[in-house]
C-alpha cells in the first residue's frame, strides 16, 4: 500500500487492510503512515509529493537550493570605478568631507556671525575649494547637493572648480536619519533608497564620480546598544546604496559609523566594531558589490568620549588597525577615516599612529575629515575678507598634516591647529 494515502473516514478499508474496528485504531494508524512518510528519502517524498499534486521538478527549482548571491557587478563602469577608486586613496592624498546638510552649515556660519542664506555657503564653500594648492594633498570631495549643482561667485560650476584643481567631486546621497521601530531608543536607520538609482544617475551626469552614505549606530551596554537589528538594518541598507551606485557609475564610500558618545571602554568599541564590519561586508558580497571599486568610511576605535580611561594614541592606533585586519577584505583599496568629533591634532596624530604599524592588509589607510580640517579653519576667516587667505593657509596646513599622517611621517604639533574638542553629543550631518 501506499505509505502516503490517507485512509478513508467511511470505514471502506482498501484491499488487504483489515477492517477498522474504532477510531482508536483509526488514529494509529494515521500515526504510523505519517511516521512512514517522513522516513522516506528526501527524494522518494518529493516524487510523493510530485505524484499527488502533478508538480514538475524544474532547472530553476533545482538551482534555487544551491547558493544564488547576486553576480558581483560587471557592467560597462566597472573600470572605471576601479580606477576612480584607486585615485581617492592615493598616496598621501585623502577626502575633504564637506557634504554637510544646510541646516548643519548654517550652524556653523551663524557661529561666526553670518546668517544661513545661499550666497554665503557659497562663500564658505568657495573658500575650500580655491585654496592654493589643495589638490596635492585632497583627491576628493564629499559635496551637499545643493553645491554639486552650484556655482563660484563668477559663475563656475563647483565641479569643474574642484576638477581643476585635480579633486574628484563627490555626492552625500543618504536623505538622514530615522527612528528604527523594534529597536531601543535613540536607535535609528538611514533613508534615502526609494529613489537612489534615479539620484545618482543625476549626480553622475553633473560630475560627481562618488558617493557617501553615512549611517550611525550607538554604544549602549546597559541598553544593549547596538541590537542586532540596528546592526543588520544598517548593514543591508549600506550594501544596497553601494550596488545601486556602481549601477550607475559612482564608487561608493560605505560609512557605519560608531559614535564616540558613551562611556564605554576601548575594548567594547572594538568588539562592537569587529561585529559591525563582519556583518556589513557579508552584505555587501550578498549584493555583489565590486569590492575593488569601493571604499570604507569607518571610525577609528576609540574609547567612549565619557570612558574614564581615554586610552593613548598608540593603543587607538593597535586596536584599529586589529579590528580592519580582522573584518576587511583585501580586494576593497582604501579606508578613509572620519574624525566623528575627535580634534584637528588628535585626528592627525591617531592617523599618524595608524600608519607607523605593520598591517596584514594592503588597503591605504588615510582621511576623510570635515570638522578636523575646516574647524580653525571657518574661525579664522569668520566671514572676513581680510582673513580669507589666512583661513585658506589653515586649511592648507592641516590637509598637510593629514597627507603626513597617512605615511606615518607628521610630527605632532608642526602644524598650526586650535586646539579643542570638536565633540558634539548626538551629532547629525
Amino acid at each position: 500500500p501506499d505509505p502516503t494515502a490517507v485512509p478513508s473516514l467511511d470505514r471502506h478499508p482498501p484491499p488487504n487492510q483489515p477492517p477498522i474496528r474504532d477510531m482508536s485504531m483509526l488514529s494509529t494508524m494515521l500515526v504510523a503512515q505519517a511516521c512512514a512518510a517522513m522516513s522516506l528519502a528526501p527524494a522518494t517524498r518529493a516524487h510523493a509529493w510530485t505524484s499527488r499534486t502533478s508538480v514538475r521538478r524544474s532547472d530553476s527549482a533545482t538551482l534555487m537550493a544551491s547558493p544564488n548571491a547576486a553576480p558581483v557587478y560587471d557592467g560597462s563602469y566597472k573600470d572605471e570605478l576601479i580606477a576612480t577608486a584607486n585615485a581617492m586613496v592615493a598616496p598621501g592624498k585623502g577626502l575633504l568631507a564637506c557634504d554637510e546638510s544646510t541646516g548643519t552649515v548654517g550652524t556653523r556660519l551663524e557661529s561666526i556671525g553670518l546668517e544661513n542664506v545661499e550666497a554665503n555657503r557659497q562663500a564658505w564653500r568657495n573658500l575650500l575649494f580655491t585654496t592654493p594648492g589643495i589638490g596635492e594633498y585632497i583627491s576628493g570631495a564629499i559635496l551637499f547637493e545643493e553645491t554639486l549643482f552650484q556655482s563660484d561667485p563668477d559663475g563656475k560650476p563647483f565641479v569643474d572648480v574642484l576638477q581643476g584643481n585635480g579633486i574628484i567631486p563627490g555626492i552625500k546621497v543618504d536623505t538622514g536619519l530615522r527612528p528604527l521601530l523594534g529597536g531601543v531608543t535613540g536607535e535609528n536607520w538611514c533613508t534615502g533608497l526609494d529613489n537612489l538609482a534615479e539620484r545618482t544617475a543625476k549626480y553622475y551626469a553633473q560630475g560627481a564620480r562618488f558617493a557617501k552614505w553615512r549611517t550611525a549606530l550607538r554604544i549602549d551596554v546597559e541598553a544593549g546598544c547596538p541590537t542586532d537589528l540596528a546592526i543588520e538594518v544598517a548593514a543591508q541598507d549600506l550594501a544596497r546604496y553601494a550596488r545601486i551606485c556602481q549601477e550607475n557609475g559612482l564608487v561608493p564610500i560605505v560609512e557605519p559609523e560608531i559614535l564616540i558618545d558613551g562611556c564605554h571602554d576601548l575594548a567594547t568599541t572594538a568588539r562592537v566594531q569587529e561585529r559591525v564590519l563582519t556583518t556589513v561586508y557579508a552584505k555587501l558580497q550578498d549584493n555583489g558589490v565590486l569590492l575593488e571599486g569601493s571604499l570604507l568610511k569607518p571610525s577609528m576605535t576609540v574609547p567612549g568620549v565619557e570612558c574614564p580611561d581615554k586610552s593613548d594614541p598608540a593603543s587607538i592606533a593597535k586596536m584599529t588597525v586589529q579590528t580592519l585586519d580582522r573584518c576587511l577584505p583585501p580586494a576593497m583599496p582604501g579606508v578613509t577615516f572620519l574624525s566623528g568629533g575627535i580634534s584637528e591634532e588628535d585626528s592627525s596624530i591617531y592617523l599618524n599612529e595608524i600608519n607607523k604599524l605593520d598591517r596584514k592588509g594592503a588597503f591605504a589607510l588615510t582621511f576623510s575629515y570635515s570638522r578636523a580640517l575646516q574647524s580653525s579653519c571657518i574661525k579664522i576667516w569668520a566671514g572676513k575678507e581680510d582673513k580669507y587667505t589666512a583661513a585658506q593657509d589653515q586649511l592648507y596646513a592641516r590637509a598637510k598634516a593629514n597627507s603626513e599622517a597617512s605615511s606615518g611621517k607628521y610630527v605632532p604639533g608642526s602644524q598650526p591647529s586650535i586646539e579643542e574638542s570638536l565633540f558634539v553629543k548626538n551629532y547629525v550631518y
